[in-house]
């Protein structure tokens, strides 16, 4: 995935189909978001609330490369930057909600764990099917592929958790499943904001 970052992106959204597959995943998304809150709240499970979050991430994210479409390499190089920087508070709020929950002892209710952690599986595969043709081009464009690879990284891993759950009836695995993700959030913002800035910089270059 990194090496991706190193060339010089070319492709910036500007086509019929790619707005057509960003608004479709975005209905995914917003969808998405609804039924995992409610059901990590239902369950209790903190992982499925930072999956949630994650899909409430991506469905802000789509809407703003959507509006990003178009516009300059420089304001489309700020949209990405501020999704970066959002990326990273969302990574760093449900690292910290996490671990203060660590003090807990709730058990999280394993088979919602399991079954809403599949249909956020397959609603993220079909979002990934429909944007991989897209996944190279500039961080606007970047951004929006990471935050889908992102969620099926972490729908796996929900679904992981909800068996150590059952087999442990511990909190535990629900909890270091919401850390990791947490991790996918912070190493995707910073992926973003380097792509960003370097296109920042570039525009900068040629203003001068």
């Amino acid at each position: 995935m990194s090496a991706n970052c190193q060339h010089e992106a070319k492709f910036d959204g500007a086509s019929r189909r790619y707005k057509s597959a960003l608004w479709l995943v975005l209905a995914i998304n917003g969808a998405m978001f609804i039924v995992e809150m409610a059901a990590g709240a239902i369950s209790g499970s903190m992982a499925l609330k930072a999956d949630a979050l994650d899909f409430l991430g991506d469905t802000l994210t789509y809407g703003l490369s959507l509006f990003a479409i178009g516009m300059s390499l420089r304001f489309r190089a700020g949209a990405a930057m501020f999704k970066g920087v959002s990326l990273a508070v969302l990574g760093l709020a449900v690292l910290g909600s996490s671990l203060w929950q660590f003090f807990g002892n709730n058990v999280p209710d394993a088979p919602t764990m399991g079954w809403i952690g599949f249909l956020a599986l397959l609603a993220n595969m079909v979002s990934v099917l429909i944007l991989i043709k897209f996944k190279d081009g500039d961080a606007n464009v970047r951004s929006v592929w990471l935050c889908s690879r992102n969620d099926a990284i972490g729908n796996i891993a929900v679904i992981g958790a909800a068996g150590l759950v059952a087999l442990t009836q511990s909190h535990y695995p629900d909890l270091i499943v919401a850390v990791f993700m947490s991790g996918l959030f912070l190493s995707s913002s910073w992926q973003i904001i380097k792509q960003s800035s370097r296109e920042w910089q570039h525009t900068s270059n040629h203003l001068k």
